[in-house]
């Protein structure tokens, strides 16, 4: 089978570093980035899941969530959230990453289909969807908070898969998580493990080029 539609994540892809949104948000929020990794650490532990897990699959709010991380900073420290979201301040660090949207549209004029498949927050959509050409670029969107499951659980994959109509050994799928690169494989989906925005095309092109692996850029 060929090739025909490559699949993509959102933050750290899409955007730039979680690490660096990371530290804009501590530094917004008059915080080390240690406070905050320590935060999420002990809401972590006191849940049994990190904060992100309910938060993407729409068990708790943002605000629930934001509650969760503010009970483990130091005293005084939800005065960050007065009048803002904990949305509000994130997305102040996040950028979108715009080489890799610039090779995704050549991608797309090529005749290959493009879909989006997310771990994300309700409350953050309208954030996200306004930094990005979503409906320009994507055949299908699959959202965490929509479908009740997360990356690296395959029942997304699996949601993603059947609407799009494809087989599983026709996609390539980009992601900056290895515990998500490996679950798309098990499931028969070619994975490229995102680190950098040029060695992403590069890897998009030696795979789209691989022996073995035909390609097949059609018609949408």
């Amino acid at each position: 089978m060929a090739i025909d539609t490559i699949v993509v994540d959102y933050g750290g892809v899409l955007t730039n570093p979680l690490a660096e949104t990371f530290a804009a948000f501590a530094e917004l929020a008059r915080l080390t980035a240690d406070d905050l990794a320590r935060a999420f650490a002990a809401a972590t532990e006191e849940y049994g899941e990190s904060p992100m897990a309910p938060l993407e699959t729409g068990r708790i709010s943002e605000r629930q969530m934001a509650e969760r991380i503010l009970a483990q900073l130091p005293e005084g420290a939800g005065r960050i959230l007065e009048g803002r979201s904990f949305g509000e301040l994130w997305f102040r660090g996040r950028r979108p990453n715009k080489p890799f949207l610039s090779h995704l549209r050549v991608l797309r004029r090529d005749g290959f289909r493009l879909a989006l498949l997310t771990n994300n927050v309700r409350e953050w959509e309208p954030l996200w969807r306004a930094q990005l050409p979503v409906d320009e670029l994507f055949d299908a969107v699959v959202d965490s908070h929509r479908e009740g499951v997360r990356k690296p659980d395959p029942a997304i994959y699996r949601i993603l898969l059947k609407r799009l109509g494809a087989s599983a050994d026709r996609c390539l799928f980009v992601d900056d998580t290895p515990e998500n690169c490996a679950a798309a494989a098990r499931l028969g989906i070619h994975p490229l493990l995102f680190t950098d925005t040029s060695a992403a095309i590069d890897g998009i092109s030696a795979v789209l080029r691989r022996p073995g692996v035909p390609v097949g850029g059609g018609t949408r």
